[in-house]
């Protein structure tokens, strides 16, 4: 049985060996000749075998009657055959070359195309994968080059394809930007959620992720304590989309638990034992551990060293009796009254 296996491996090594061998094309070949075999392979599937008789004519016969059309078609092999990188230089260089040709529309079109299709590999067409949480950069370039064919040929043949395209792109793109604010609400990054949710608002009306981008600025708002932002986005949210999953009998859920900060001595305590009060609105823990350092350098300075042999409390007094401190300059604060 391990000979059969070896015979079988070696059998298909040396299948593959062969079948990767650069293909010898006829040197004799006229255009015409050359043109039409690169058609049949075209015909037949065989993209590897159309894209090199498509190079070879258009080094042969650059000034040919058949040049230009061989620089389509290799843009359509290369595209075919999974190369998508190839597919965009040559439709590029298509473009730079001929950019007043009647067809360089389709140019613009498969370069789009090319990248449309880039993101789906080959697990992604057998899997049922989640598009808008992954890296949307090609199906940003996408977006963009179906909008210069649109733009620059709006009568194209290939524009109502493009545009219905464009439309499934910029609601993948919204539906993006909303799984990153979601994210970032995980993450207590309210001000960045909230950013993120404002930008689909503002940048992709008409999709489906309005709506969530509206949820997801009410709660972030609503954990920043900023009010009167949450009412009026929850207000907006209400008026346009009034059946929105997050609205239940008219009132909104969060759809993230709010953080608990606690240690994990008051988690276990159940809050019988708080090691640290929780922070009031605005406040943060590095802002009180700043505050409690200056206070213990100021504590420990002896009391022979202050102004006129005054003691660290009799100061304190002395900065209360008004109800707030009495104003210092920074360079105070820095020698912690040394030199005042």
């Amino acid at each position: 049985m391990q000979v059969k296996h070896l015979l079988l491996i070696a059998i298909l090594g040396l299948t593959v060996a062969c079948s990767s061998k650069k293909e010898v094309i006829d040197e004799n070949l006229s255009e015409v000749e050359l043109y039409q075999q690169a058609q049949a392979d075209l015909d037949n599937n065989s993209y590897n075998s159309a894209t090199e008789k498509l190079k070879a004519l258009e080094s042969r016969y650059p000034f040919g009657r058949y040049a230009d059309q061989a620089q389509l078609e290799l843009i359509y092999a290369n595209y075919k055959n999974g190369e998508p990188e190839a597919a965009k230089s040559a439709a590029e260089r298509f473009i730079r070359l001929h950019p007043q040709h009647p067809n360089v529309d389709y140019a613009y079109y498969l370069k789009g195309l090319t990248s449309f299709d880039q993101d789906v590999g080959i697990i992604a067409r057998f899997l049922p994968l989640d598009q808008t949480k992954r890296d949307p950069g090609a199906a940003r370039d996408s977006y963009n080059e179906f909008a210069q064919l649109t733009s620059r040929y709006p009568n194209s043949r290939y524009a109502p394809d493009a545009k219905q395209r464009m439309i499934y792109l910029r609601n993948l793109l919204a539906a993006y930007e909303i799984h990153v604010a979601d994210y970032y609400l995980t993450r207590q990054a309210y001000v960045a959620a909230a950013n993120r949710g404002r930008y689909v608002v503002e940048n992709f009306q008409e999709t489906p992720s309005v709506g969530d981008g509206l949820a997801v600025m009410v709660e972030a708002y609503q954990r920043l304590h900023l009010e009167d932002l949450a009412d009026t986005s929850l207000q907006v949210l209400k008026t346009n989309y009034p059946d929105h999953p997050q609205l239940v009998d008219g009132k909104f859920e969060a759809r993230t638990a709010e953080a608990d900060n606690r240690s994990w001595l008051s988690k276990a305590t159940l809050g019988l034992i708080e090691s640290r009060p929780p922070l009031p609105p605005g406040e943060t823990r590095a802002n009180q551990d700043v505050i409690k350092q200056y206070q213990d350098a100021k504590e420990a300075i002896p009391a022979d060293l202050l102004p006129e042999n005054q003691s660290a409390d009799e100061e304190k007094k002395n900065d209360d009796d008004d109800g707030t401190p009495k104003s210092r300059s920074i360079f105070s604060y820095m020698t912690f009254g040394l030199f005042d």
